[in-house]
């Protein structure tokens, strides 16, 4: 009889079909290293592992290629995706544990594990592409474990994935500046499949919400990481915030349609610098004009046609926006695009709420905003505060 692996009963509806959830390979790393650090230990050999993901959904996974050595022990998890379309469905991350003298946790990646080669992405020029979030779950685990078995010395994790370089020629990695295999990827542990009109719906039903709860200004961010720079830098009631994914125009649509007053955006500016030109989903499939966007508003500002070719050949966001700060130009660049998105935004709202966007970037922090962001802030957290006392 095949072990359950937690995910039993979890399904998405798209298009009037049950859709299955999956794992991330975040999760997989995690599964790998916290058995490999298990059986390092005790000794003993698993057949499953078991841990919590940030979604709250408590996995039990297969353990699969157990190999040992002096000192360290490798093994891996398959991949499970689920009902979702993804290239990296069915492959085996492995991860091997091994004893080291200098203290502490230190999480690596090894064959067919992209390694960051351009500035703008979430991990630093040069490191393995494990996002942060896994590594807090790895990191968390084996923690766990050292301290269950009152071991003080160091721990040293090489995830690896054996056929990654060849996947990720089907994957963004290589456009993004990742090189030789696909990233560690996940903010929940869990995939879950959803079609792009059963997205706009849930949008659709949170915004309806708060709307028919009193909410006249909405906040708004594209996803997890807008929601995480807001808690951490900006006095707004981030546990407010709706995600709106990709989907800026249809958003805008809604709330248009429901009434709603206005809008606070806090976004990553690789996200909202597409707005700038009118791009009202901002999924690359769609659009990526992110260096063009960015060249034609660093002239509108001043800078040399040298600087605005050299933009045009950048890759992230942030590798531009360096570019731009060294000719002295960031703030009147960011002025530029900010007036852009506003104007875009107005535009599809038929000037019909008050708008504004925060922008920021994973190197640079806070880098603009439009008009009425501080009128949008002093509503929002007013209604906020209105809404706690009644």
């Amino acid at each position: 009889m095949e072990e359950k692996t937690g995910l039993e009963g979890y399904y998405s509806i798209v298009n009037n079909k049950k859709m299955r959830f999956g794992y991330t390979t975040g999760s997989c790393a995690t599964g790998a290293a916290k058995a490999a650090a298990s059986m390092l230990f005790t000794g003993k050999e698993q057949k499953y592992v078991s841990f919590m993901t940030p979604k709250g959904i408590l996995l039990h996974l297969e353990i699969l290629h157990i190999t040992r050595g002096d000192g360290w022990v490798s093994c891996a998890i398959k991949k499970d995706a689920g009902d979702d379309p993804d290239a990296t469905n069915g492959i085996e991350i492995f991860a091997k544990v091994e004893k080291i003298k200098k203290k502490g946790i230190f999480i690596e990646g090894g064959i067919g594990v992209g390694r960051v080669t351009k500035k703008g992405l979430e991990q630093p020029l040069g490191n393995a592409a494990i996002n942060k979030v896994p590594r807090a779950m790895i990191q968390r685990e084996l923690e766990t474990i050292c301290n269950d078995v009152d071991y003080e010395g160091g721990i040293l994790v090489t995830v690896s994935v054996p056929k990654g370089e060849e996947i990720a020629t089907k994957t963004f990695n290589p456009r993004l500046g990742i090189e030789g295999g696909i990233s560690i990827l996940g903010t929940s542990g869990i995939v879950e499949p959803m079609s792009e009109a059963a997205l706009i719906k849930s949008i659709e039903v949170e915004m309806r919400q708060k709307v028919e709860n009193g909410a006249k200004y909405l906040l708004i961010t594209p996803g997890n990481y807008g929601a995480a720079y807001m808690k951490e830098h900006l006095s707004l009631p981030f546990e407010e915030n709706i995600k709106c994914s990709n989907y800026v125009g249809e958003t805008l649509d809604m709330a248009v349609s429901m009434g709603v007053e206005g809008i606070l955006f806090i976004s990553h500016i690789g996200k909202f610098v597409k707005v700038a030109a009118g791009i009202m989903n901002t999924h690359s499939r769609c659009a990526d004009a992110r260096a063009e966007i960015l060249s034609a508003n660093a002239l509108r500002a001043g800078i040399s046609l040298e600087s605005a070719r050299k933009i045009l050949n950048t890759i992230t966001t942030d590798e531009a926006l360096e570019i731009i700060q060294s000719e002295g130009l960031l703030n009147p660049v960011m002025k530029e695009l900010t007036n852009r998105i506003l104007f875009y935004l107005n535009h599809r709202a038929y000037n019909r709420m008050l708008l504004g966007a925060v922008l920021y970037s994973n190197e640079f922090g806070y880098l603009g905003e439009t008009e009425n962001v501080k009128e949008l802030t002093d509503l929002l957290n007013h209604q906020y505060q209105k809404g706690r006392k009644e």
